[in-house]
C-alpha cells in the first residue's frame, strides 16, 4: 500500500519559496494559451484564403486578356512576336496561301481524263465472239455396260435393253439420251429420249414413258449416281427406293436391291460416253 504524502497547505510557501496564487482559478494560463493559438490559426486561414482569391482573380484576368498565340504556331507554342496592325490580315493571308497549292493539286489531277481515253480499251479485252459459238453439246450421251463393253442402253419396244449397236441411224438414235437434272432431286440425274420421253422404273423395270407430271413419275425417273472403286464407272440408285440400283439381267435394265458380290458390281456398273447418233 503506497504511502500517502501530505499536501502542504495552500497558504504556506513551499521549500523553494514559491507559494501558489490562490486568487486565480486553476488552469487559467492554459486557457489563455489555447485561445491565443486558436486566434493565430484563424488569422492564418483567413490570410491564406485571401491570397488564394487574389491569385485566382489574377488568373481570370490573365485568361481574359488577349493572348499573342500565333494561329500558325504548331503544337500550341506561344509566339513572342509583337502583333502588328496588319497581323490579322497577314494571318488570313497565311491561311489563304495553302489554297493555291490545293488548286495546283487539282490542276495536277487534271490528267484524270486520260483514263477516260483509255476507257474504250476494255471492249477490246471483252470476250471475242469466237467463244460464243460454243453452245452445250446436243449430241447427248450413251451409256455403255462395263462387263459387256460392246453393248449400250437402247430403248426398244418401250423397254430399255442392253443391245449391240450397229451402223443403223435408228438404232444409234435409240441408244442416245439427254442427261438432265433429276426431276425429283436436282443433284441427281434424269434421262430423256430423242422424242422427249423419260426413262423411269415401273414394276422395277426400266422403261421409257411420257412425263405425266405426277410426283410418283418424278421420283421413278430420278436416279442418283454412286461412284464405286473402279475409275470412270458409276452406278445409279433410285430416289424413291434407296438401296436399289439399276443393273442389267438377261440384258434387261431393271432396279434390283444391292448385293455385295462381284456379279452385281459388274452388272450395275456403267460408263457414260458420247452419244452414238
Amino acid at each position: 500500500m503506497s504511502e500517502q504524502k501530505s499536501r502542504p497547505p495552500q497558504d504556506r510557501p513551499w521549500e523553494s519559496g514559491w507559494a501558489p496564487d490562490t486568487t486565480r482559478a486553476p488552469g487559467t494560463r492554459r486557457l489563455w494559451l489555447a485561445g491565443t493559438l486558436a486566434l493565430a490559426t484563424i488569422t492564418a486561414c483567413v490570410t491564406a484564403i485571401a491570397v488564394m482569391d487574389r491569385e485566382s482573380g489574377e488568373q481570370d484576368n490573365r485568361a481574359a486578356e488577349p493572348t499573342t498565340l500565333s494561329s500558325s504556331a504548331p503544337g500550341g507554342l506561344i509566339s513572342f512576336a509583337t502583333p502588328s496592325k496588319g497581323g490579322a490580315e497577314k494571318a488570313g493571308a497565311d491561311r489563304a496561301e495553302p489554297s493555291p497549292t490545293l488548286s495546283t493539286s487539282a490542276s495536277s489531277a487534271s490528267p484524270s481524263p486520260k483514263p477516260g481515253k483509255k476507257a474504250p480499251k476494255p471492249p477490246q479485252t471483252s470476250p471475242t465472239p469466237s467463244k460464243q459459238p460454243k453452245p452445250p453439246s446436243t449430241h447427248g450421251i450413251s451409256i455403255r455396260s462395263v462387263n459387256f463393253s460392246d453393248r449400250y442402253w437402247r430403248v426398244r419396244d418401250g423397254y430399255v435393253r442392253l443391245d449391240q449397236i450397229g451402223s443403223d441411224p435408228g438404232q444409234r438414235e435409240d441408244a442416245t439420251f439427254q442427261r438432265v437434272a433429276g426431276l425429283s432431286d436436282s443433284s441427281c440425274y434424269s434421262f430423256t429420249t430423242a422424242d422427249g420421253r423419260y426413262l423411269r422404273h415401273r414394276s422395277f423395270v426400266l422403261v421409257a414413258n411420257t412425263n405425266d407430271g405426277s410426283s410418283l413419275f418424278r421420283q421413278d425417273a430420278t436416279f442418283c449416281p454412286r461412284v464405286w472403286s473402279r475409275s470412270g464407272t458409276l452406278t445409279l440408285e433410285s430416289v424413291n427406293y434407296p438401296g436399289r440400283f439399276l443393273r442389267h439381267r438377261n440384258f434387261q435394265l431393271r432396279l434390283d436391291p444391292f448385293e455385295n458380290g462381284h456379279q452385281f458390281y459388274a452388272d450395275a456398273s456403267f460408263q457414260i460416253v458420247s452419244g452414238l447418233d
